[in-house]
Parts: C-alpha cells; sequence; structure tokens
C-alpha cells in the first residue's frame, strides 16, 4: 500500500492537497496537468473514493495554427 500525508491547500483554504505516489502517476500517466475526476462510492459498509484520469494533458502549442 502506497501511503501519503494529507496537508493544508492553502493557508485560507477549507481545502486539502496530497502527493499522488510516482509509481501511481505513471501507471496511470499522470502529469502536473492532468485532470482527474473523483467519484465516491459505498462498498460493502465503506466509503471507496475513486479517481479517474478524465482528460490527458495539453500538449504546449497544441491547437494553434
Amino acid at each position: 500500500m502506497e501511503t501519503t500525508k494529507v496537508v493544508i491547500a492553502q493557508a485560507k483554504s477549507k481545502s486539502l492537497r496530497t502527493t499522488i505516489p510516482a509509481g501511481i502517476a505513471r501507471q496511470f500517466k499522470i502529469t502536473a496537468e492532468s485532470e482527474l475526476g473523483w467519484e465516491i462510492e459505498a462498498r460493502d459498509n465503506a466509503l471507496v473514493i475513486v479517481v479517474r484520469p478524465v482528460s490527458p494533458p495539453a500538449r504546449p502549442n497544441e491547437g494553434k495554427a
């Protein structure tokens, strides 16, 4: 099991932040500009958080003529 620490995203924010372990990021091709979709599901009396990459990152100069 990979573990990470959760920290406050910004001083006055209610959001939290954690790190995606490098091995997981490589396996799912997650980069600094990737977008992730988050779902919460109830399974067998537990909450399961499902995180999926929803779009590949834009490449520099993509879509420019």
